[in-house]
C-alpha cells in the first residue's frame, strides 16, 4: 500500500463566493497565495482571499485550505475519496478543489483542528 500524501494548512482564511454567470472577474480576487475560480452557464464561483472577496454576489467567509502534497499522478484514485471519507466521519463538511498538480480541501476555521486531528487518525501527515 503506497504511503498516504502529506497535508499542509495554508495560513489564512478565505471565502468561497457565487457571483452572476455574466460577472466580471473581480480583479482584487486574485490578491494573495490562493484564489480560484470556475465559470459555468450558471454561474461564477470564486475561492479568495477573505479580505478580498467580493462586494457583490454571495459569499461565505471563514475557510482554511488543506493541501495534499503533489504533484499527484493522473492515474491515482480515491485521493480525495480518502481524504473526504474520515473528514465526513468526523461530520466535517468540506469544498474541494482540484488542479493540475495536487488537491485543495477546504474546511470551515472551527472545524480546522477536528478535521487534522481526523486525519492524523486515519494515517495523514500533517506538514
Amino acid at each position: 500500500m503506497a504511503a498516504l500524501p502529506a497535508l499542509t494548512v495554508l495560513p489564512g482564511e478565505y471565502a468561497v463566493c457565487r457571483l452572476d454567470r455574466r460577472a466580471e472577474w473581480p480583479a482584487e480576487g486574485a490578491a494573495g497565495p490562493f484564489w480560484a475560480a470556475v465559470r459555468t452557464d450558471e454561474e461564477l464561483s470564486l475561492v479568495v482571499p477573505q479580505a478580498a472577496a467580493p462586494a457583490q454576489g454571495r459569499c461565505e467567509g471563514g475557510w482554511r485550505i488543506l493541501k495534499v502534497s503533489g504533484p499527484l499522478d493522473f492515474g491515482l484514485t480515491g485521493v480525495l475519496a480518502g481524504i473526504a471519507r474520515p473528514l465526513a466521519e468526523a461530520g466535517i463538511s468540506i469544498f474541494a478543489i482540484s488542479t493540475f498538480d495536487t488537491d485543495y480541501v477546504l474546511v470551515k476555521a472551527e472545524t480546522l483542528e477536528a478535521a487534522c486531528a481526523a486525519l492524523r487518525a486515519a494515517g495523514y501527515p500533517l506538514v
